[in-house]
């Protein structure tokens, strides 16, 4: 089905100004004109955009998509090489990943650290707190947060 800029926009929330920064791009190879040059949105394309934002959001440049969809544009011969960008991403996501639940930890123990101490109108009733007295699932961050390397 034909979708104008506007549809597209619409559809996947993106602003038409964007829409056409990634045609200008080259990040929509396959995207058609009608007879007065007015940019015609497919199914496909949408696929596409989907696609785009995703590995934008992985941390990818512009320019790094554009050579993945190059890739793509050649079929088979750059399979390998596709694979290839997505399992260096899926290790460097991963990591990420890892890093945030680790931060998430933290800010959870804090919450709960803080609404302890704001329940009981001073943070001395927190300070001073044993290990033992911590619910466990908080122990990790506090550990994270006291424990000093040697």
């Amino acid at each position: 089905m034909p979708y104008t800029i506007k549809d597209m926009s619409e559809m996947t929330g993106l602003p038409a100004s964007t829409l056409r920064y990634y045609d200008k791009q080259g990040l929509l190879p396959n995207l058609r004109r009608d007879q007065n040059n007015i940019r015609i949105f497919t199914d496909e394309d949408y696929k596409n955009l989907r696609l785009i934002e995703c590995l934008k959001r992985s941390g990818l440049s512009i320019k790094d998509i554009k050579n993945f969809i190059d890739m793509a544009g050649q079929g088979d011969t750059a399979l390998q090489e596709r694979l290839e960008i997505f399992t260096h991403r899926r290790e460097i996501l991963r990591r990420e990943l890892a890093n945030l639940q680790e931060v998430l930890r933290v800010i959870e123990y804090k919450c709960w650290y803080y609404g302890h101490a704001c329940e009981a109108g001073t943070e001395a009733v927190m300070k001073n707190l044993k290990l033992s007295d911590v619910p466990e699932e908080f122990r990790e961050a506090r550990r994270l947060l006291l424990d000093i390397p040697r």
